[in-house]
C-alpha cells in the first residue's frame, strides 16, 4: 500500500529513536542506517492502518532486523584482521540518542559499546533496550517473543556481564580536555615515567585497522607496555608522515560520551582515540583507525566547532 504524507512523517518522527537503537545494538553507523531503511521498507510494504502503536512495531522490527545482522556479524569478525572496535561517534551525532541518565550515556560508551560484543544478541537487545531506552520487560519480550520473566533474567545477566569488565567514571567535558591534554604532554615528553604515572596497573590499548591502516593485532596490556607503546607513536618521524601522507592535527574532543583524541589530516579524520577515564588513571585506550569506520567522523567533524589543535604529530 502506498504511504500518506502522514504516515511518512511518522516514521521520520521515530527514524533518530530506531537510528540510536540500532547502533547501540550494532556498534555501526553504517549498518544501523541500512537497517533502519529495511525497517521504512517493511513500513512501507505493511498496512498502517491496523498497526495499533507504529512505535512497538516499528522497535520490534528493527531490533529482530539488527538481531540477524548481529548473528552474521559475528561469523565476519571471526575473519576480521586484527581488533574489531565499534564505529566511533563524535560530540553531537545524533545517533547517540538520549543522554538525560547515567544509563544512557553508558550505554553508548566507546567502553560499553566494545564490551557489550561479549553478549549475545538477546542479551545486548535486552540490555540497550532496557537500561538505554527504558522499555518496560513486558515490551522487550514481546519484541523478542520470550516470557516476561526470561526477559528479566536476561537483562541481569547483561548486566552482570559488563559490569565485570569495567569500572568507569564520568568526567565532566572541562575534566576530560584536562585529562587528554595531559596525557599529550606526558606522551610527548619522550620520557616513559610521566605516562605510566597516568595509567592503571592493568591498563590496555587496543587498535582497530581493519587491515587497511596498520594496527597491532593483540592488545598492549600494562602500564609499562602501554606507556612504552604511546611514547613511540607520538615520537616524531618521516616514516611516520610519509604512512599517513602528511602532519596530522591532533584534537581533544567527546566521542560516544568519552575523552578522545581526534587525529585530522586535511579536513579528514584519520584516527578516533577513546580514553577510558576511571578513579586510579587511564585504563584503556582504543583506537579506531580503520578508514572506512571514520567516514562518519570525518562529516561530523566538517560541521562542529572543534576548536584549535593541541598537536602537530609527527
Amino acid at each position: 500500500m502506498a504511504l500518506t504524507v502522514n504516515d511518512v512523517d511518522r516514521f521520520e518522527a521515530s527514524r533518530p529513536r530506531l537510528q540510536a537503537i540500532a547502533y547501540r545494538l550494532l556498534g555501526s553507523a553504517s549498518d544501523a542506517e541500512d537497517a533502519v531503511q529495511d525497517t521504512f521498507l517493511r513500513w512501507q510494504a505493511a498496512d498502517v492502518d491496523r498497526i495499533e502503536v507504529p512505535e512497538a512495531w516499528l522497535t520490534k522490527v528493527v531490533t529482530n532486523l539488527c538481531l540477524n545482522q548481529l548473528t552474521s556479524a559475528r561469523a565476519r569478525r571471526e575473519t576480521y584482521v586484527g581488533q574489531w572496535l565499534p564505529e566511533p561517534l563524535l560530540a553531537g551525532d545524533p545517533m547517540l540518542g538520549p543522554a538525560d541518565t547515567v544509563e544512557q550515556r553508558e550505554s553508548v560508551s566507546y567502553a560499553v559499546l566494545a564490551l557489550m560484543e561479549r553478549l549475545s544478541p538477546n542479551e545486548r537487545a535486552v540490555y540497550v533496550l532496557r537500561g538505554a531506552f527504558d522499555y518496560p520487560h513486558r515490551r522487550i519480550a514481546e519484541i523478542l517473543d520470550v516470557s516476561e520473566a526470561a526477559c528479566q533474567q536476561i537483562y541481569h545477566r547483561a548486566k552482570k556481564h559488563v559490569a565485570e569488565g569495567r569500572a568507569r567514571t564520568e568526567v565532566g567535558e572541562a575534566a576530560a580536555r584536562r585529562i587528554v591534554g595531559e596525557f599529550l604532554e606526558a606522551a610527548t615528553s619522550g620520557r616513559t615515567e610521566p605516562l605510566v604515572r597516568l595509567l592503571t596497573d592493568d591498563s590496555v590499548s587496543i587498535g582497530d585497522g581493519g587491515g587497511k591502516v596498520p594496527a597491532r593485532a593483540t592488545a598492549f596490556e600494562g602500564a609499562i607496555a602501554v606507556a612504552k607503546f604511546m611514547r613511540g607513536l607520538f615520537k616524531p618521524g618521516k616514516a611516520k608522515r610519509n604512512l599517513v601522507g602528511g602532519s596530522p592535527e591532533v584534537y581533544a574532543a567527546t566521542a560516544n560520551n568519552t575523552p578522545a583524541l581526534v587525529v585530522v589530516l586535511d579536513g579528514r579524520v584519520i584516527g578516533v582515540m577513546c580514553l577510558e577515564i576511571t578513579a586510579e588513571g587511564i585504563a584503556a585506550f582504543r583506537s579506531q583507525v580503520n578508514p572506512d569506520k571514520l567516514e562518519r567522523a570525518t562529516r561530523r567533524w566538517a560541521v562542529s566547532d572543534h576548536g584549535e589543535p593541541l598537536l602537530n604529530a609527527f
